[in-house]
């Protein structure tokens, strides 16, 4: 009953719902990133030495990871109604605790000569991180986030599916009403999506590798 595909009227309507779901997890990893950055400085030993400040602000991370993008987006659906924003809000809250997870570990794993370099020619502490630090961790944290956009992507399908826009809700909206075909054509849209996205992730973690390697 799913074969062949078909969109039936509804292709223009299903393509503006894909680009919704892209622009949901784009948004949401972006702003989950651009957030967790300096949270992460608060997390990384090599930055904070004492654990008064930093086993908080890691167990904080923690608390926020544990809960699934479902459950987040559920939460902002009651907060904020229905659609689009609620499926921001749910992913940029969830990347934020593991992006300042995985950030902090980047940040801890960096070469510390860099910065006793700047240290030793009279740097402050800003200039150690701006300097010395940045420069270093940067090309792994836009390795991590491009591959979230493309987890995202999926994500952003399923929490469309309890109400927060996208092309999930309509993929939940034609199994409702056995529209098999179009499910499968929206199957099919989700899959080249998320194929495309890894291909083009994948290029840009390559060319950010290979300019590390060469700096």
């Amino acid at each position: 009953m799913m074969i062949p595909p078909d969109p039936g009227s509804s292709l223009l309507v299903y393509l503006s719902a894909l680009g919704e779901t892209l622009s949901i997890a784009l948004l949401g990893t972006t702003i989950a990133a651009v957030v967790a950055l300096p949270v992460s400085l608060l997390a990384a030993r090599n930055i904070i030495p004492s654990g008064f400040i930093r086993f908080p602000v890691r167990r904080f991370l923690d608390s926020i990871r544990g809960v699934d993008t479902l459950i987040w987006a559920l939460v902002w659906i009651n907060v904020v109604g229905l659609g689009p924003f609620a499926g921001v809000l749910a992913i940029a809250v969830a990347d934020f605790g593991a992006f300042g997870k995985l950030f902090s570990e980047a940040i801890e794993a960096a070469d510390c000569k860099q910065v006793e370099g700047i240290r030793a020619s009279g740097g402050n502490a800003l200039h150690e991180i701006r300097f010395g630090l940045m420069p270093q961790v940067l090309p792994v944290i836009a390795g991590q986030v491009l591959y979230f956009i493309e987890s995202n992507t999926r994500s952003a399908t399923i929490i469309g599916i309890v109400g927060a826009g996208g092309i999930g809700l309509q993929l939940a909206e034609q199994i409702r009403v056995l529209e098999w075909q179009k499910v499968s054509f929206l199957i099919l849209m989700i899959m080249v999506a998320v194929a495309a996205i890894d291909w083009i992730s994948t290029k840009l973690r390559f060319a950010i590798i290979g300019q590390r390697a060469v700096a």
